[in-house]
């Protein structure tokens, strides 16, 4: 597994960790330009009543306003867990080149993803799964356990 991809990940992952301590399901996100990181996420639905605000959407928000640009092109997006269609959506519209996550989401996510990416929209990103998935999951678990 690339040293890169874990590092970032991990970032991705503390941010889970302040949702979590939030009360909100732990997910996270950065989103790494020329390796730095330009933006970070968490999921803020609860917080804010608003079913939009997953890690992805806010720093996807977050990163455009920092840079003054909208288009996201040659920036990678870590995310804890598989995006949703409607992050996946933002994700492919703000031009973003990579997606790099950790935990798939075989509740909705899986086949959506490959669906979206078979249409012939131009620049569409690259995808890898499942780095440190086995991390996130115990996460997700003792999230989950604590809310029964």
């Amino acid at each position: 597994m690339d040293d890169k991809n874990i590092f970032f990940m991990n970032q991705a992952i503390s941010q889970a960790l302040i949702a979590k301590s939030l009360g909100e399901i732990p997910v996270g996100c950065v989103i790494v330009k020329n390796n730095k990181i330009i933006s970070k996420g968490y999921n803020l639905r609860e917080k804010t009543n608003d079913s939009t605000m997953h890690a992805e959407i806010s720093a996807i928000s977050k990163c455009g306003i920092a840079q003054n640009n909208w288009r996201l092109s040659n920036c990678s997006i870590y995310i804890t867990l598989e995006p949703c269609p409607m992050c996946l959506g933002a994700i492919v519209m703000s031009g973003i080149d990579k997606i790099i996550f950790g935990l798939y989401n075989k509740k909705s996510c899986s086949s959506m993803i490959i669906d979206v990416l078979s249409y012939e929209y131009k620049n569409l990103p690259s995808i890898k799964g499942g780095i440190l998935k086995n991390k996130i999951e115990n996460i997700m678990k003792e999230f989950f356990h604590l809310l029964h």
